[in-house]
Parts: C-alpha cells; structure tokens; sequence
C-alpha cells in the first residue's frame, strides 16, 4: 500500500479504511511504518489526555470463541480509549452458536450492530471466512495455531519502541513454536527485516515447515537449535512461549517438555545488557517471577503497546487515521 500521511480526522480514502486485518502478509515495510507512527502518536495521547473521541460513536464486537484475557481486553481498552463502545461476546457458548449457528451467520448478524468485529477462532482460516461475508472490517485477534497478526504488529512495535531499530538484530524463538501461532506471525514480519533468526524448542514443537519455506523463499537467515546456552548471549530479542497443554492430544508428551526452556536470573547473566526478554503471555513457568525485576524483562510493556498498536488498527480502519 502506498499512502500519504496525513493528522487524525476523517480520512475514508486511506488506503486502510475498510481493511480486514487477516494475516502480517498483507502488510509492506511502508505500511508498518505508517502503523507505528499511528501507534506512537496514540501513546503520546494517551500519556498525555488518557482518552479521546476519535471514535466516538462507533461499536466493536469482540466476537471469541476462545478464551481470552489479554487479547480481549486490550481491545476493549483501545476501543474505550478512543471514545467508543464495545460489544463483547467472550463466552459463545451461551450464545446462538452453541445451538449451531454458522460462523458467517454470527459475523452477518454482528455487523448490524457493529462498525468493527475483532474475531479469535479455534480454526485456521476462519477469518478469512468471516470476511468474506461482512461488509464491515474484521481483524483477526488468531484462528487456531495459524496466525495472530495484531500480536505481531504489537511485538514488532515492542522491539522498535525498546532497541530503536529492527535491522541487524539476532532476534531468539524458544519453546513451543509448532503451536505458538504468536511466532508463526512474528517470524513472517521479520523476514522483511536484515534481522537474524534462532528458533530454539523442543524436539517434539518445532517451528513448522510452511513458515520455513516462506523464511527460505524470502532468503531470511535462520537456525533451528535445541539449546539456548550457545546463544543467548548473541541475542538482542528472546522471545518466549509457552508450552499449550491444550494443544496437546497425549498429556505424557506435555509433561515432557513442559519445563525443557526455563528462563530464569541465571539465564540472563549471559546475555547482553542491552537486550529484552518477551512474551506474549499469559506465562505458566517458563520464565520466573524473579525475571520481573530485571529491566530487560519487556513483557509487561509489551503488553502496554499492544494497546497502542490496536488504537492505531481501530482507527485506522474505520477512517480515522
């Protein structure tokens, strides 16, 4: 996409008005730009007036059909903040959809209410099936183990707002990266950068095939390891996952990996000083407690530009930005 920049108001010509945020694929290296400077400009705001009436007037549907507590909330925030409303649908079993109504069905019904609907599914691909049966915008908050580009472009965010600059970092993957669809997103953003990749796991949840062949395909550098002590102390970037007991059909298989990568004050007397640690939570015990006190533990942060980042989305697809 190619845009001129232009102050907050309304813009219903902006390359991003009416866009569906499905998968990091649809974004280019200008469009990322245009997004943090959005993103930032709304950090600024917020530290400065807390909330605004950009979005006055205008609904979400925070349509999930899987928990979510982060995710959910974020969105919420970031609507809020910006002056409108929310309708949020977090427990569908106690919906029409427990009684077998369609996913199109639910999106075609929201969208009279809604000016925006933020969707998390179990299935890969279910977002680009809502939209291709709403005229409204919708943005995909992860279908399944496939992707959850929003925690992409707020990770993405993470590491320009605390390290300055993208290019030329050694940005390490560890744990669950079969199933972690955070990475999956992440790893396909960054091969747009001169940025080198480690993914460190388990045997048994290694990063999968389609993702390499795309890093192979762009000509992104990247090693697969099964320890992190050779290099953690490269690293700009540790980005953590958990290992998803949900995932799992063989509880044996969990508990054998579960605790294989343990991030703790030991792990980190080897790393640089000037580096941050990330996850995109929520935690179980693969990082410990005694990490959060460390300033290079980013994750909470992280969380916090998250906010900005789904300000800047919300506006900018309902013509705001």
């Amino acid at each position: 996409m190619t845009r001129t920049h232009l102050p907050f108001g309304d813009k219903r010509d902006s390359a991003f008005y009416g866009t569906d945020i499905v998968s990091v694929s649809q974004f280019d290296k200008d469009d990322l730009d245009y997004i943090f400077e959005v993103a930032h400009e709304m950090r600024n705001m917020v530290a400065r007036i807390g909330a605004f009436d950009l979005l006055k007037g205008k609904l979400l549907a925070n349509l999930f059909y899987e928990p979510s507590t982060r995710t959910s909330s974020s969105f919420t925030a970031a609507m809020e903040r910006l002056g409108g409303g929310v309708i949020s649908i977090n427990e569908v079993r106690y919906s029409s959809v427990s009684k077998g109504e369609s996913l199109p069905d639910t999106v075609r019904t929201l969208e009279r209410y809604a000016d925006v609907i933020v969707l998390r599914h179990p299935d890969v691909g279910a977002t680009a099936l809502a939209a291709r049966y709403t005229t409204k915008p919708i943005i995909n908050a992860g279908d399944g183990v496939g992707e959850h580009p929003t925690q992409a472009l707020l990770d993405l965010f993470t590491i320009r707002e605390e390290l300055g600059d993208v290019d030329g970092l050694t940005v390490t993957m560890v744990g669950d990266l079969k199933y972690g669809r955070t990475v999956h997103s992440l790893a396909k953003l960054l091969s747009g950068f001169d940025v080198n990749l480690q993914f460190v796991s388990p045997d048994i949840l290694p990063m999968p095939d389609d993702i390499l062949a795309g890093l192979d395909e762009s000509g992104a550098p990247y090693e697969q390891l099964n320890s992190l002590d050779s290099v953690i102390a490269g690293t700009d970037v540790l980005y953590v996952t958990r290992v998803q007991r949900e995932r799992f059909d063989d509880e044996a298989d969990y508990d054998r990996v579960k605790n294989e990568f343990v991030i703790d004050t030991d792990t980190l007397t080897a790393a640089k000083q000037r580096m941050i640690v990330m996850h995109p939570l929520p935690r179980v015990n693969e990082i410990t407690m005694e990490v959060d006190d460390d300033p290079r533990a980013a994750y909470f942060r992280q969380m916090e530009y998250g906010m900005y980042v789904r300000m800047a989305l919300l506006a900018m697809v309902l013509g705001k930005a």
